[in-house]
Order: C-alpha cells, then sequence, then structure tokens
C-alpha cells in the first residue's frame, strides 16, 4: 500500500468522475434520430389541434425538461412538450397555502372555454379530459410510429405516449398548459433570489415573461377548498425560466463560451441526478425522489455560491461534493423549497421517514464528509450495490471510510 498525496487524489476522482460524464453522453445519432420522431409527432398533434378544435386551436409548442436543457442523461428515452394556450382574461386565485396551486376563473365575454366552467371555475380535470381524447384521435392516424398512449395517471397533467426508435423505447410527455400574460404570483415575490447570481436586472427580465398553469393537483381530487375541488386546479410552471437559467448559467456572459472559462454547474447536477438514478435502481421506495430535486438543490447552490470560479470545471470532484452535501442539509432538514414559490416545500411528498433513510446512506456511503472521494469513485461507477446488499459489506465499507485514503 502506498499512501498518495490529496493533490493527486483529487485529480484521480476528477478523472473518474469525467469519465462518468463522459459514458452518460447520449450518442449523436440516437440523439438525432430520437429529435426527429419526436418533432414529427409533436407538429402532428399541434397541426391537429389548430385544424380540428376550437378550445385547442392556439396552441404553441414550448420545449421543456432535461432534453432540451441539454441535461439529459444516458438515453434520449424520455422528452417533455407544453402545448400551451394563451389567455389574457382570466383570474387566478390561490387554492390552498403552499402558493404551487391555483383555480382559475374565465372573466366575462364569449370563450371556447366556458364549457369547462365548473361552478365558474375553469375544470382542468375537463379541459385536460378533452385534450387527452383529441391527442388519442390524433394518434390513431400515425403510420406506426407512436405504439401506444399510456394509461392516465391520477394527478397527472400529461398525456404520455410511448414510441420505439432504433429499439430505444421513447415516452413523450404532452402537456397541456394555458399561458398568463400577467404579474407572476404574489407566492413568487420571496423566491427566484438570482440577484448576487445572475444580476437584477437579468431577474426582472425574467419575471416579465408570462407564466404557465398545468392541470396537476396533489393529494385526492376530490378535496375542497372555498367550493373548488382539487382536480381542477392547476399549478404554476416556471419551466421556460428554468431553461433559460441552465443555458445562461454564469455570473459572467462568457462563462463555457469559447472565449470563457467552463464551469461545472451543469457536470454536478447530472452526476447527482446519476447518484439518485443509481439508488432508485436498487431501492423502488426512493422513487418520490426525483431529477427536480436535484435541479433545485443546483439552483439554491448557485445562489449561494454566486461566482464562476466557485464552479471551476477543474475542481469538479470538491464542487460535486459541495452540492451533495446541499442535497444531504436539505433531506436532514425535510425542506427543500421551490426556487420560485417558497412556501412549497418539495420534500412534503417523500415523508420524513424516506428524507432520512436517503440521507443515512449518502451519509454512509460519503462517510460524512471523511476521505470521501474512494467512495464517490465506486458511486459514480456504478458500484452502488455493495453499499446496499448488506449491512456487512456496509460495515467494511465504513472501515476504509476511517482509514486514509490509499490506492493500490
Amino acid at each position: 500500500m502506498v499512501c498518495v498525496p490529496q493533490e493527486r487524489c483529487e485529480d484521480k476522482v476528477n478523472s473518474i468522475l469525467n469519465k462518468t460524464l463522459e459514458n452518460l453522453k447520449i450518442k449523436r445519432d440516437e440523439r438525432s434520430d430520437a429529435a426527429e420522431v419526436i418533432n414529427t409527432i409533436v407538429k402532428t398533434i399541434s397541426m391537429h389541434l389548430r385544424r380540428n378544435t376550437q378550445c385547442f386551436k392556439e396552441v404553441e409548442e414550448l420545449r421543456t425538461g432535461s432534453y432540451y436543457e441539454n441535461l439529459k442523461i444516458s438515453n434520449p428515452d424520455e422528452f417533455d412538450i407544453m402545448l400551451a394556450i394563451p389567455v389574457d382574461r382570466v383570474n387566478v386565485n390561490p387554492f390552498g397555502d403552499d402558493g404551487a396551486y391555483y383555480s382559475v376563473e374565465l372573466k366575462r365575454g364569449k370563450s371556447p372555454w366556458q364549457k369547462f366552467q365548473v361552478t365558474g371555475t375553469l375544470s382542468a380535470s375537463k379541459m385536460l379530459e378533452e385534450f387527452r381524447d383529441e391527442v388519442k384521435k390524433c394518434v390513431k392516424q400515425f403510420p406506426g410510429d407512436v405504439t401506444d398512449v399510456t394509461t392516465k395517471k391520477k394527478g397527472c397533467p400529461a398525456v404520455t405516449l410511448i414510441t420505439t426508435v432504433q429499439s430505444i423505447t421513447i415516452s413523450l410527455d404532452v402537456v397541456l398548459s394555458i399561458m398568463v400574460k400577467s404579474s407572476w404570483p404574489p407566492f413568487t415575490n420571496e423566491g427566484i433570489k438570482i440577484d448576487g447570481w445572475l444580476g437584477t436586472k437579468v431577474k426582472k427580465e425574467y419575471k416579465r415573461m408570462p407564466y404557465y398553469l398545468v392541470p396537476k393537483y396533489e393529494g385526492r381530487g376530490n378535496v375542497e377548498h372555498d367550493g373548488v375541488l382539487a382536480k381542477d386546479t392547476w399549478r404554476v410552471s416556471f419551466s421556460h425560466v428554468e431553461k433559460a437559467i441552465l443555458k445562461n448559467h454564469g455570473s459572467e456572459k462568457t462563462c463555457c463560451e469559447k472565449a470563457g472559462a467552463r464551469c461545472c454547474r451543469r457536470e454536478c447536477l447530472k452526476l447527482l441526478k446519476h447518484l439518485l438514478n443509481l439508488l432508485k435502481e436498487k431501492d423502488s421506495s426512493f422513487d418520490k425522489f426525483c431529477s427536480y430535486h436535484a435541479k433545485t438543490t443546483l439552483l439554491h447552490a448557485c445562489c449561494s455560491r454566486t461566482k464562476d470560479s466557485d464552479w471551476r470545471g477543474s475542481n469538479l470532484s470538491h464542487c460535486f461534493q459541495l452540492l451533495l452535501n446541499d442535497f444531504i442539509a436539505h433531506l436532514e432538514a425535510g425542506v427543500l423549497n421551490n426556487f420560485f414559490i417558497p412556501t412549497q416545500n418539495l420534500l412534503s411528498a417523500p415523508n420524513q421517514l424516506k428524507c432520512k433513510s436517503l440521507q443515512n446512506i449518502l451519509m454512509c456511503t460519503l462517510g460524512q464528509g471523511l476521505n470521501s472521494n474512494f467512495l464517490l469513485t465506486i458511486l459514480l461507477t456504478g458500484r452502488l450495490h455493495a453499499f446496499l446488499i448488506s449491512a456487512i459489506i456496509l460495515r467494511r465499507v465504513m472501515f476504509y471510510i476511517l482509514c486514509p485514503i490509499v490506492f493500490h
């Protein structure tokens, strides 16, 4: 055994993390083939809605999600498309106390949406039902690209289509949304704290953008507040702003451009998503934790460590460990505030027991912050099973944690 200096240790871990990222890259031909098929499907659905419906004839395509943020890992197997309908004359009122869900009332005047009203409220469930029927009508006309429309999931705002491209099964979530061209809800006033990171001017530009509402509710659909059922409410979405932030993420305009230095913000997020996927593959009880938790953790971290120099590409291992520590801290507190709506806790769905369980596994595998590079290497090369098979193996790993890092 030979003791290795910390610098060489760091270099070795950086090398392994970069190799992991390289392995997570989507192949160019797979990306191109998948995008071509998905674009054709989306264009066909949009055309069908514009030509054959009154309610959805003004749809606009909004491409969101990890693929369009260049954050997709491994395979081009999931796409998210919002089909948004712009509205001008609506009243939007909060449903519940967390600021994420809203009821929508049409103002006076003729509207093809009047048939979706229930006791004066625009019913998200009724509108989504008709939208789903129209998408299914359109899909029936496809020559075989789309093989299936999945069964409707409770509370899900998307119509999910399944297709196969070059032996890769791809799911496309077509999400109905309404575009509201007015001031953001008051619950967002204390959110999106990017002033010290991207600047006050950029923040003002984002807040002048419209916001979107999608037909999604949480919990039981028959829960009622002020005469409105949960199933008839809408959840606010700022996915277009998230996409813009992640694409232009530097405190300096030249960050990650040819003329500028590279940061590792996006790489850290990909690694955290990969780690979560490994954990979920080994333990399905962690399914409530998703990539959105990882993304939100990164956005908060960028507001704490605001400079591009805090995220130097050459410091990937250090930066990733800091981000992982941030995620563990959120799990320990059982609180991860929505980046735009700080009154909403994104960790309220996974119960506190699951948060603690995931926290403990991460703490064990990281050695509670002590000499964790060796364990990160094991985690991110996919050999996660060593930590989850049995307590005996876990205790052996803890033995290595308590010893100085050595490489054979």
